[in-house]
């Protein structure tokens, strides 16, 4: 799961497996497999950092600080 922020400041997390695609439309516009569409205040680049840090996570494991 990675955290994303609505317009609106409001924050929630979305799964990183479902997502179909990301478009800078110029808000960054996330859309899931099952068709659901979000507008997220993070830049594309940055929601693509999150998924790899998270898939990193399910195949490394936890990064000890």
């Amino acid at each position: 799961m990675i955290s994303v922020t609505r317009l609106n400041n409001e924050g929630f997390v979305i799964n990183g497996e479902l997502i179909e695609k990301l478009e800078a439309k110029p808000d960054t516009t996330i859309t899931l497999l099952n068709g659901h569409v979000y507008i997220v205040k993070e830049k594309v680049e940055e929601v693509i950092k999150k998924v790899i840090e998270y898939k990193k996570s399910i195949f490394i494991g936890p990064q000890k600080e």
